[in-house]
């Protein structure tokens, strides 16, 4: 079992936000803002912080096209959150087939206790219909979210992530530039208590979903 690292919340409410992710457009970040989390270096995936973040007040629109209150639907449920958008080449499908594929290694009342939400980052394009088709496809349960994009960036910094507009590229493409982390939330306080990077594998979530689902510390 992969040894877990801490480190204090502190680092991230200082910065407001975590490392953009390309999403496969082979650029670094121009937003000097954004910085690396303080202490949070080596391989591990996960991180256990100390000081847990608050969930973020979100009502968006769901892939159904209705009102989605974030912590009135997922108060009291294991939950991780992730934001990212349905054309990015790499990361974000990567990431969603992860969570799903280790999702459907637990029990299946644990999977129905599971929360998996997905927030767009690029709102002009993933509309409710279009995120719901691509979430589909990774797994139907899983909870897709969009809007008006200041509110969404605004609800991604209150647990520490950065995005920024998507913009449009010399070749045509449109590029999000996000932070590739999700976020898991207790079941038991509501508080976001582990975060995992973009290298995370379905092994690595596979091994602490179990725990995650019940509101320990993997």
């Amino acid at each position: 079992m992969h040894s877990k690292k801490k480190v204090l919340a502190a680092a991230f409410a200082a910065v407001a936000a975590l490392t953009l992710s390309a999403c496969g457009s082979g650029e670094d970040p121009a937003d000097t803002s954004v910085a690396e989390v303080s202490g949070a270096t080596g391989s591990k995936p996960a991180t256990v912080l100390d000081q847990p973040f608050t969930k973020p007040d979100l009502v968006l629109t769901d892939t159904h096209g209705k009102k989605y209150d974030l912590r009135e639907r997922t108060k009291g449920k294991p939950t991780l959150i992730y934001f990212g958008y349905t054309n990015c080449p790499d990361v974000c499908p990567l990431t969603m087939s992860n969570i799903a594929l280790a999702k459907r290694a637990l029990p299946e009342a644990d999977q129905d206790k599971l929360q998996v939400v997905f927030v767009t980052t690029d709102p002009e394009r993933d509309t409710p219909a279009s995120l719901g088709s691509w979430l589909q496809a990774q797994d139907p349960d899983f909870t897709g979210l969009t809007g008006d994009f200041p509110a969404i960036q605004a609800g991604a910094r209150q647990i520490g992530i950065g995005i920024d507009p998507p913009k449009k590229e010399k070749d045509g493409t449109v590029v999000s530039m996000h932070g590739a982390q999700v976020i898991a939330f207790s079941p038991k306080t509501d508080k976001g208590y582990v975060l995992y990077s973009e290298d995370t594998t379905a092994e690595d979530y596979t091994e602490d979903l179990p725990k995650l689902v019940e509101g320990e510390t993997p």
